[in-house]
Order: C-alpha cells, then sequence, then structure tokens
C-alpha cells in the first residue's frame, strides 16, 4: 500500500496543472481501490456550496457544472464533522442527498473524507461502490492519508486562483493571498521577478580529475572572479548602507580566504577530486554543520556559504544567466533569496522580497531590515512559476504576500505605505531623547548585536548599551579556537564604540546542534544536550580565556562589562562560572590591566530557570530573559519551522505569566532584570514589559526608534491596568486583539499594522 500510496502522490505532483492534478487523482485512486467511484468536491469560498471538480464512474458532464450546499448530503456530513463517514447503504443514512444528475443511484457503499490543511476543511474525497458493504479500516485509512497528502496541493491551487477557474471562468482572480513568516517590516507594492539559482550543487557529479594543476587553476579563477564580484557589489551598497554596515560583504570575502573553506577544496583536488566535485562535497559538508544549529541566527548562516558556493560553481560552469530588465518597482520572488540575487537588482528598484525558504535570521533578512525593505520568508506555498510579471503586494508586518491585488486593496497599502514613510522621519528626532514614560518611569533601550556592521546601525538608532553580544561569530569563522587576543581585540572594536555605554556579553553558546567545524558534537537530541554553559563549563580552559579577553578588551574603559551566562537550568552552574570568572578577574588584575570586576548575569531561558530565578538571582548581579527560546521552550515550537511558526506566541498567557514571575523574584531581591528577544520590540510585548517592572529592553535596532516612541508617549500606570486584564485571559489572540485595541485607544495605533479585509473579490 505504501509504494502504491508514494506513486500516485508522485504523479498527482508532478501534474502540468491543478485540473490534471485532479483527474489523476481520481484516476488512480479507483484503480488502487478497486472500487467504482471515486470523487473530489471543492469547497468554493465565499459561496457556501462545495463543486462536484473531479469524477470517474458518475455523470462526467456534471463535473464543474453540478454543486451541494455546505450543510447538505453526505458531502457536507463529512465536512462538518470533518471526519471520514463509511456507510454500508448510503441511500438509507437520514442525510443522503439524491442529485439525479450526477447518477449516483446504483452505488450503495460510500467513504468520504475530508480534505484539510491546516485545520480548514477545502473539500471532500468520496469513494463509491455497488456493492452493499463498509469499505474496510485498510481502505479508509487509505484514503485519509491520500487526502491529507491532496490538501496541500489544494491549498497552493487555492494561494495561486487555479480554483478561481474551475469555479467559475469570468471571475477575476484578485487578492490571491500566501502566507509566509514576517522577515522585515513594511509594505511594498511592484512586480514579482522570480529568479533560480545560476547553478545547483546537487547536480555536480563526483569524478576523478584527469589534470590536478588544471583543476586547481580553475577553482583559483574561480574564486578570485568571485572575490572581484563581492568587492564590487560592496562598492555598489556603498551609497545605500551604512559603512560600518558593510563589514557585512566582508564576511563574504573573509570565508573565501578562510582555509576552512577553500583549503578543504584545494586538499580535494590535490587527492584526485575534479574542482566542481570538491567544491560540492566541501560545501554540503559545511550546510550541513549549520543546519544541525539550533541558534536560528547562525543556523540561517548555512544558506551564506551555500550561496557563495554556487557562485564559485557557476564561474567554474561559466554560467552567466542573468535577467536583462528589472522593473523599477522589483519584487523579488525566489525558492530561497541569496545574497548574490539581491545584489543583482540595480541599486533603488528592489522593493521588496518574497523567500519560499528561509527564516527571520537569515542574511537576507538582515540586510533587508538595514535597507528598508519589506521581506516575507518561509512561505512554502509561494507559486514561483506564476508569479513572475505579476502586481504583488508584500506585507512585512504580518508575513503575507498578495498576487494581483484588487484596486481597492492596492489604494489601503499605498496609504499604509504613505503613512509608514512619514513616521519614520519623525522617529529620527527621538535619537538622542531618553526613553521615559509620560508619568517619569526610566526604560533602557538596548540592542543585539552580532557583527561589526551591527555597531552604525545601533547606534543611529540611539542604542543606550547592548543587552545581547553573541560571541559565536569569531568562533563560526575560524578553522580553530580563536586566541585570547584575537577574542580582545574583536570584543574592544565595539566596546569603544559603544563607551561609555554598557556591554552585555555572552559566554559562548555552543554545542549539541551548534557544533563548531574544529569542535564536532554529534548527538541524537540536540534541543537537550551538550550546549552552552554546559559545554564551558566541562572545558573551562575556553571559558576562562574568553572571560580574560572579555575583562582585557574593557581595560581603561568607563563603560560596565556585564558577562552573561546561556542556557542555566542549575544553580550550581552559576557557582562554578561565578568561581570562573573571578579567578580570570584576579589573573587579569594581577598581570597589570587597569579592570573592574564585571557584572555577572544569567539568562532565563528554559522553564526551570524560571521557577528557580530568585536563587540565581541571589547569586549574581542581574537576570535576563532570552523571550525567543524560553517561548520555544515553553511552547514546544521552532518559530523557523514554517508548518507550526503559528503556534508560536509569544503573547501566549504562560510566556506572559513566566516573564512577569522572573520579574518578580529579581525585584524581591533587588536586581535588574532585563530581555534580550524579539517581544521587546513589539508593541504589545513593550508595554506588558513595562508594566512587569523589566528595566531594560534588548531588541533588534530595527525596531528601537518605534519602542522609544511608544513608550514615551504612554503612563506605566496605564500598562499596569492592561497588564492586570491580559494576566486574567487564557488566549494568545485575546491577548493580541485587546493590546492592540488599547494601543488604538490610547493614540498609539501607529505602531498597529493595519489589516485589512482582503478575501473581497
Amino acid at each position: 500500500m505504501l509504494s502504491l500510496l508514494q506513486q500516485i502522490v508522485q504523479d498527482v505532483g508532478g501534474a502540468r496543472n491543478f485540473a490534471e492534478a485532479l483527474r489523476l487523482m481520481v484516476s488512480e485512486v479507483r484503480k488502487a481501490l478497486d472500487t467504482e467511484v471515486c470523487s473530489v468536491y471543492l469547497k468554493m469560498p465565499g459561496r457556501g456550496q462545495y463543486l462536484f471538480a473531479a469524477n470517474e464512474g458518475l455523470n462526467a458532464e456534471s463535473v464543474g457544472h453540478a454543486t451541494i450546499a455546505e450543510g447538505a448530503g453526505l458531502v457536507g456530513l463529512v465536512g462538518e464533522r470533518a471526519e471520514p463517514i463509511n456507510l454500508q447503504v448510503a441511500s438509507l443514512h437520514p442525510r443522503y442527498l439524491h442529485m439525479p444528475e450526477l447518477g449516483e443511484e446504483p452505488f450503495n457503499a460510500f467513504l468520504g473524507v475530508p480534505i484539510i490543511h491546516h485545520r480548514r476543511v477545502l473539500g471532500v474525497l468520496v469513494v463509491q461502490h455497488r456493492e452493499k458493504r463498509r469499505f474496510d479500516e485498510s481502505e479508509e485509512a487509505f484514503l485519509v492519508t491520500l487526502s491529507a497528502q491532496l490538501a496541500a496541493i489544494v491549498a497552493r491551487a487555492e494561494a495561486v486562483g487555479e480554483m478561481d477557474g474551475l469555479f467559475d471562468a469570468e471571475r477575476p482572480k484578485e487578492n490571491q493571498r500566501i502566507q509566509g513568516l514576517a522577515g522585515a517590516p513594511g509594505v511594498a507594492l511592484g512586480v514579482g521577478v522570480v529568479m533560480h539559482p545560476t547553478a545547483s550543487l546537487d547536480m555536480v557529479a563526483d569524478a576523478q580529475a584527469e589534470d590536478l594543476t588544471v583543476e586547481l587553476m580553475a577553482f583559483d579563477r574561480a574564486v578570485e572572479t568571485v572575490r572581484n564580484d563581492i568587492r564590487r557589489i560592496s562598492e555598489q551598497f556603498a551609497q545605500s548602507l551604512p559603512r560600518e554596515e558593510l563589514a557585512l560583504f566582508d564576511a563574504y570575502l573573509h570565508m573565501l580566504d578562510d582555509e576552512a573553506i577553500t583549503g578543504d577544496v584545494r586538499q580535494r583536488i590535490r587527492s584526485g577530486e575534479w574542482a566542481q566535485g570538491a567544491l560540492k562535497n566541501v560545501i554540503q559538508e559545511h550546510v550541513r554543520r549549520f543546519q544541525q544549529m539550533e541558534d536560528a541566527y547562525l543556523r540561517e548562516r548555512g544558506t551564506d556559504v551555500e550561496d557563495l558556493g554556487l557562485r564559485v560553481l557557476a564561474c567554474l560552469q561559466d554560467i552567466r544567466t542573468h535577467k536583462d530588465h528589472f522593473p523599477k518597482d522589483t519584487i523579488l520572488v525566489g525558492e530561497e533569496i541569496t545574497f548574490s540575487m539581491l545584489t543583482r537588482v540595480p541599486s533603488g528598484q528592489l522593493k521588496g522580497l518574497v523567500s519560499k525558504r528561509g527564516a527571520v535570521n537569515s542574511h537576507v533578512a538582515i540586510l533587508a531590515h538595514a535597507l528598508g525593505i519589506p521581506a516575507v520568508m518561509g512561505a512554502v506555498d509561494l507559486p514561483l512559476h506564476r508569479l513572475d510579471g505579476r502586481s504583488l503586494i508584500v506585507d512585512g508586518h504580518y508575513g503575507e504576500v498578495y498576487a494581483n491585488p484588487s484596486t481597492d486593496l492596492t489604494s489601503d497599502y499605498i496609504a499604509v505605505a504613505e503613512e509608514e514613510r512619514e513616521f519614520a522621519e519623525e522617529l529620527n528626532e527621538l535619537r538622542e531623547l531618553p526613553c521615559v514614560t509620560l508619568d517619569g518611569w526610566r526604560v533602557l533601550l538596548w540592542v543585539n548585536i552580532g557583527l561589526p556592521g551591527d555597531i552604525t546601525r545601533s547606534l543611529d538608532r540611539g542604542a543606550e548599551g547592548i543587552g545581547l553580544f553573541r560571541t559565536e561569530v569569531p568562533f563560526m569563522t575560524q578553522d580553530r579556537f580563536p586566541s585570547e587576543e584575537e577574542q580582545r581585540s574583536l570584543y574592544r572594536e565595539h566596546m569603544e564604540a559603544f563607551e561609555p555605554r554598557p556591554v552585555t556579553m555572552r559566554t559562548l553558546d555552543i554545542g549539541g546542534d551548534k557544533a563548531l567545524p574544529y569542535f564536532p558534537i554529534a548527538e541524537d537530541n540536540p534541543f537537550l544536550g551538550w550546549r552552552g554553559i554546559r559545554v564551558t563549563l566541562d572545558h573551562p580552559e575556553i571559558f576562562l580565556v574568553q572571560a580574560r579577553a572579555m575583562l582585557r578588551a574593557n581595560s581603561g574603559l568607563r563603560g560596565v562589562l556585564r558577562i552573561m551566562l546561556p542556557m542555566v537550568s542549575d544553580v550550581s552552574e552559576v557557582d562554578e562560572a561565578q568561581s570562573l570568572v573571578r579567578q580570570a578577574y584576579r589573573e587579569v588584575a594581577d598581570e597589570g590591566f587597569n579592570v573592574k570586576e564585571p557584572l555577572l548575569g544569567v539568562m532565563i531561558e528554559v522553564p526551570s530557570a524560571v521557577y528557580q530565578a530568585r536563587d540565581l538571582a541571589r547569586r549574581v548581579d542581574f537576570l535576563a530573559v532570552g523571550s525567543n527560546d524560553l517561548t520555544q521552550y515553553m511552547l514546544a515550537v521552532d518559530r523557523n519551522n514554517p508548518r507550526v511558526a503559528g503556534l508560536y506566541r509569544d503573547l501566549h498567557p504562560s510566556v506572559l505569566r513566566a516573564l512577569r514571575e522572573v520579574a518578580r523574584q529579581a525585584h524581591i531581591e533587588k536586581k535588574d532584570v532585563g530581555i534580550c528577544g524579539e517581544l521587546a520590540g513589539t508593541p504589545s510585548g513593550a508595554v506588558l514589559l513595562l508594566a512587569m517592572g523589566y528595566q531594560v529592553l534588548s531588541m533588534n535596532a530595527t525596531n528601537l526608534p518605534k519602542i522609544k516612541w511608544l513608550l514615551r508617549n504612554i503612563k506605566r500606570r496605564d500598562a499596569r491596568r492592561m497588564l492586570l486584564r491580559v494576566l486574567k485571559m487564557d488566549a494568545a489572540e485575546d491577548v493580541r486583539r485587546y493590546m492592540e485595541g488599547e494601543l488604538i485607544a490610547a493614540g498609539l495605533g501607529r505602531l498597529v499594522p493595519s489589516h485589512f479585509d482582503r478575501t473581497a473579490g
């Protein structure tokens, strides 16, 4: 049965269009179950009816014409119950509906299963037979399994408008909605330009080199060509990105110079592989390492490595396929938008990005943030072949894309885009002002940072300190552990740039699924494995070198150094780490450096730390909630998995109650408490955190100006009133609606993205 199921899915998935897919489905299911009738009924959006969309065994002339009311007949009952109905004699059931035009009178046995996608019934799959019998359990299970596969095909057809042609050929195919993840905020209107990779690593065969010298020379020429392209692209973006932001491109050049990649390729060539095969194997090995990492920011670096590999491969294959024309309002669309694709669009013409794969932490999403370009990532049902040249709207606030928008929807979004532009100009005036509420409550707005390019972007937006410095970056770009001096130099660059502002440095957060190339770790369950503080405590030599580098980097500066411990789940881990930090301090001070004792803090990222918050607070100087990880662990949801990302809700009542408890326990011990996660950068989140008493909100620099404007225009007592109401709610959606309503009522609706009724048309 399994092989038969796989064959049907493969055949249907390879159909040229949706209508053909339906015909193949009913034909092959009928044969597979050796039954006389197979039909597909599809729900007609907004019409309250099912369409007799495909069939074998009944009246062929009724296909595409006959309809059944949603609440009528056995088909309607299957959809209503959202479960299979298996009958020996269908005509005896009280909900049986006689439809003479279908010609189904001779058929007694009936089995109908719902076609469900993301909890929504899209249609019903039915088989019928003359013999009076119940279909057995294996046949029912087979049809249920098949309907689950069919659901994804129907959902895609609905998204691109192919179902409209079945329902009404004259009906305009407007406002076709595709759901993804919010990658970068804002809205954009333009024309879709679909781009594909110029080369494929998967298509490269493994082969022996005929001449090693020729292969090495070809590889070196390709690397040099790509290196020159990167330099040219950096110059192209010099006018649209801050100077420090261009360091992002330096990271690409560094990867090309990194012996961990190019050196491995040359070594494989010298061992006998041809250049293309050697490149493929090395790139795929590195990409696999990144993809196994749980940290979304670092996991997305695998896309950067793959993109560079494809560029080098394209040069080796001498592929030069470029779009000849880009509209002035280009919306770039692709299976996975890469850095090189983005840079092919002429300056000023790129208005938005839509990617079938990728997440909010991808390099391209980060660049989109910096450039102010709305982006939607992880749009898994994206119909690439149908979006080229079509009018599109990209809603980066809600992660939505609309193809062929109506005149009314277009007008609505044009108005929103203009309002956002005017608001951004107003926010610039707040850069040097403190974040103080209308009733005098001071809140510190800090930034999460990881690359040198983040420095200028953060300071330009008024950052008052660094709430999270991801120290993994220098470890990820080396082919060995970086030395104490190498670490000190990088840390010093950030500390001097932010002087005299405080800098919070997270100790190395690796291990498990974040294994370094030179420090491999293989585990069955990396999410719950050897990672974070567990790794560095087991290797005190790594911890001590990093702590010494941090202390030396802060030598002679006025700014406060804050050292933060990741993934703490037990107080004993804090005691051990505290002892090592004190040892490092004594050593550096004895060596004559002018250093101050650092503040030590704990990241609250796992549920156990929530319940020991007071015990932890007694031992350290501050607590900082890592809300992204805490939410994922509490809800058991990977927010970067498009299939379950909708279940990731940072306003979930359990998350809010945990956050309040952490703040309460920290206040009892008179310790500072902050948060360094995306919740801090959302309007509703910022207001509720203000009410809970979080003194530090650390966020992506892009969100900082809006949050400052919000908090300067609200009273803390009003925020506390909202919090008391929210804590009585039991659904995240209720919290969201309430908070948005309160912000609008308080005259702060500019931070609530407009969410139109887009179903019309």
